[in-house]
């Protein structure tokens, strides 16, 4: 990436810090109550994503290196991108931010159509460990809280299944077909973008052909393909350990499995909510009505507080994200 592209986007990272602690929505009393807590438990909230990116940065570092080509990038630069790009998609809408940072590091030294399909492959990954998760933590609901689980609850639980096995299907054949040139061909069915779609198109068919061809390329590699999948899991079981932190912190007893059901949840309503920055207002929400299902006391002042930790957590990697834009970004890959 030329050093005028890495000073924007560390312009615009330290802008984005800016905005947000400015709203920072909690009032001075609360932050007063919650502050002797909130120092007592913050190193272990924020150390476990220590572990959680290193499993991300590891399924990241497996997909490039299963690319066609001869470059090697080490796992210490794979989680310097991990953090950095999750920085920036943190504090963009839709989470955009972090992709095209990924891609322009990664472009001079693989090109910038394999740089691309790595990007989309793990960003497909990613998802797809959310899926996973959110099926984990509805079958542990069911087994442990059947007692729960009336005809409203059933009934959400068959909808899921659905939506669950068409997100599986839609992700089965994007792995092994590739999916930009068919999500791009929608644009052609959109009133005034059509005609700038298909003359765009027009010029870069080949290059989005190749793009396809290199995402469909993992899935011929079984190894690469689970491995990678298997660490973005392991990623989201060791995130739950944030919740179990906070919860415990303020004097529930929560268990790890409830930790699953929180994050699960809150992770659900988030990206359904996902073109919100940082996911606001979607997650308090969320983390409140699972805390209440739960049988939790003060589901809704619990909500807020977790929710006020996590936005600390992710205020504080998104220093370090941004800060590791200057960083080791002459020998990225070998």
């Amino acid at each position: 990436m030329k050093p005028l592209y890495r000073n924007i986007f560390l312009l615009f990272g330290v802008a984005a810090i800016v905005v947000m602690l400015c709203t920072f929505d909690v009032d001075y009393r609360q932050l007063s109550e919650m502050l002797p807590r909130a120092i007592a438990f913050l190193p272990a909230v924020v150390g476990v994503w220590v572990f959680v990116y290193a499993f991300n940065a590891a399924a990241f570092q497996i997909i490039v290196n299963s690319g066609k080509h001869d470059k090697h990038l080490s796992f210490r630069h794979a989680y310097k991108l991990t953090v950095s790009g999750f920085a920036f998609s943190y504090t963009t809408p839709f989470g955009f931010g972090g992709g095209p940072y990924r891609v322009m590091e990664l472009a001079a030294h693989i090109g910038t159509n394999r740089a691309m399909s790595s990007v989309v492959l793990y960003s497909m990954m990613h998802i797809l460990s959310h899926i996973c998760l959110w099926a984990s933590a509805a079958a542990l609901f069911i087994i442990v809280y059947t007692e729960k689980m009336d005809a409203y609850l059933w009934a959400c639980a068959g909808i899921f299944l659905a939506a669950l096995l068409f997100a599986l299907y839609f992700f089965y054949k994007g792995y092994k077909n590739g999916l930009i040139v068919k999500l791009y061909r929608l644009l052609f069915f959109i009133p005034f973008a059509n005609r700038y779609a298909k003359r765009f198109y027009e010029k870069n068919a080949e290059n989005m052909a190749q793009i396809d061809r290199n995402i469909a390329y993992l899935h011929e590699q079984p190894r690469a393909f689970c491995g990678s999948l298997l660490l973005e899991y392991l990623a989201r079981v060791v995130n739950a350990l944030e919740y179990y932190f906070i919860l415990w912190a303020f004097g529930a007893p929560v268990t790890f499995v409830d930790a699953i059901l929180v994050l699960a949840f809150s992770s659900l309503m988030g990206n359904i909510l996902f073109f919100f920055p940082m996911q606001m207002g979607a997650r308090e929400g969320g983390l409140a009505l699972i805390i209440k299902i739960l049988g939790y006391p003060n589901g809704l002042g619990l909500g807020v507080f977790s929710s006020f930790f996590t936005r600390v957590r992710e205020l504080v990697w998104i220093f370090i994200g941004v800060g590791l834009v200057k960083v080791g970004n002459k020998k990225i890959m070998k």
